[in-house]
């Protein structure tokens, strides 16, 4: 069952400039494994020391936001595009 994960350009230094990979991941648990294996450094960014989802990082399933879905919980259907989107501050002072 093979979905899509886009990373978006904030985290691709974290994963050599990789932009998406699919795997086989059936829930979010197991696309962070994934991404853990294939992407060391990209794991704490993910999540925090309590391997909790960061509180700033967002996932969309197919451009919907995964809390709505059933948050960690949701089964990944096939061809379902999962989005990592961080939050991001800044500004001009």
């Amino acid at each position: 069952m093979p979905i899509t994960v886009q990373i978006p350009t904030a985290l691709r230094r974290h994963t050599a400039g990789v932009g998406s990979i699919a795997c086989a991941a059936t829930n979010l648990g197991e696309l962070f494994s994934v991404l853990d294996e294939k992407f060391p450094e990209l794991k704490p960014h993910l999540r925090d020391e309590a391997g909790q989802v960061r509180r700033f990082l967002n996932i969309y399933v197919n451009e919907e936001d995964i809390r709505f879905l059933g948050g960690p919980g949701y089964a990944f259907q096939d061809g379902d595009e999962v989005l990592l989107v961080p939050s991001i501050a800044g500004g001009a002072s």
